[in-house]
């Protein structure tokens, strides 16, 4: 039965072979742990086998991991990748590393006037709904980059570039379609001058296209810790 640690190798040698195939460093790709709805311990397993950075999409489900895990807190980032309500900012402010949903500037008002001043600024993404799917959050990308230029002049917080969700699908050339068009977003941005540096992009099903279309960071959840 294949274990939390033998998952990550295989993960990262997914990784270190998609990079392969373009030309790029394996180190120029950020593996993020999706370990939503899976235990504290299985959070501390891949811990143990080196892996540092953890996403979650469930706000309170995250504050008790966070809690549990607070003797390797100084060692782990945690990341919210999920859709975040306004009346939520505080504990997430308070307590999360990254935000990859922000979606909207009143979201990003209240992160930047309530994280705390003892704390680093608080790193986000600004999710963009490229797909245009009516399920998923992020903000009309019409809207892209002057909400992320807006993003970038709040004081707590620090601009870190951007998150979608493309519409899965099992065809490679649709795959890579998709993330193209969220890679355009990004590049955009940073001819319009912002100091953006993470393209947040790709699942378990898609790992290999997003890293081919330079993804920076990838979020794996089901390759790491099993069905949910």
């Amino acid at each position: 039965m294949a274990t939390i640690a033998n998952n990550l190798e295989v993960v990262r040698s997914r990784i270190s072979q998609a990079c392969l195939t373009v030309q790029r460093p394996p180190a120029s790709v950020t593996l993020l742990a999706v370990s939503k709805t899976f235990p504290a311990e299985n959070v501390r397993d891949a811990f143990n086998a080196g892996q540092k950075l953890f996403g979650e999409n469930y706000v309170q489900e995250a504050l008790d991991k966070i809690s549990a895990l607070s003797d390797i807190r100084d060692q782990i980032q945690w990341h919210l990748i999920g859709p975040l309500q306004s009346n939520k900012t505080r504990p997430v402010a308070e307590a999360f590393d990254w935000v990859h949903t922000v979606d909207r500037l009143k979201i990003a008002q209240r992160l930047s006037e309530q994280r705390p001043v003892h704390l680093p600024p608080l790193q986000v993404c600004v999710q963009v709904n490229t797909s245009g799917e009516d399920s998923k959050s992020g903000c009309a990308p019409a809207e892209a980059l002057a909400l992320a230029q807006a993003v970038a002049q709040l004081p707590r917080l620090k601009l870190r570039g951007i998150m979608a969700l493309p519409a899965p699908s099992p065809d490679p050339a649709v795959q890579h379609e998709a993330l193209k068009q969220v890679r355009v977003h990004f590049d955009h941005w940073r001819q319009h001058g912002l100091d953006v540096d993470t393209l947040s992009m790709g699942m378990s099903n898609d790992l290999e296209a997003a890293v081919q279309e330079g993804a920076t960071m990838v979020r794996i959840g089901t390759a790491i810790f099993g069905h949910r």
